[in-house]
């Protein structure tokens, strides 16, 4: 069985701290960045943060012994190698972030109602 609440929050955190963490990498590391990190770096920070929280709030509720720590882990995993391995890849986090935060907080509500 595959715990999609699981997968969901592994991105979310992944792929909104590759996003919110990109600009700095990429200028240390000389990597280009895209139109969207160069004229609003905040904005994209604000929203790789944003994507990030469900993904803790989902962490936080399902406990240290549920998997709480793995997906923290996990998304730490992902995010490194977002950026480390895909650079230029890491910036498409901009798409994937806020999709995977909203089909988490989505997917949470759906089994809290019995779906």
């Amino acid at each position: 069985m595959v715990d999609h609440l699981f997968l969901l929050a592994v991105g979310a955190i992944g792929w909104g701290l590759s996003l919110a963490t990109y600009r700095v990498l990429a200028r240390y590391s000389g990597w280009p960045l895209g139109e969207a990190q160069t004229i609003a770096p905040v904005t994209m920070a604000i929203i790789g943060l944003a994507s990030i929280a469900p993904g803790l709030l989902l962490a936080m509720a399902r406990g240290p012994l549920n998997g709480g720590v793995v997906i923290v882990i996990f998304g730490v995993a992902l995010a490194i190698f977002w950026c480390g391995f895909l650079r230029v890849g890491a910036q498409s986090a901009l798409l994937l972030a806020p999709l995977s935060a909203v089909a988490l907080l989505i997917g949470w509500l759906l089994s809290a109602l019995g779906f």
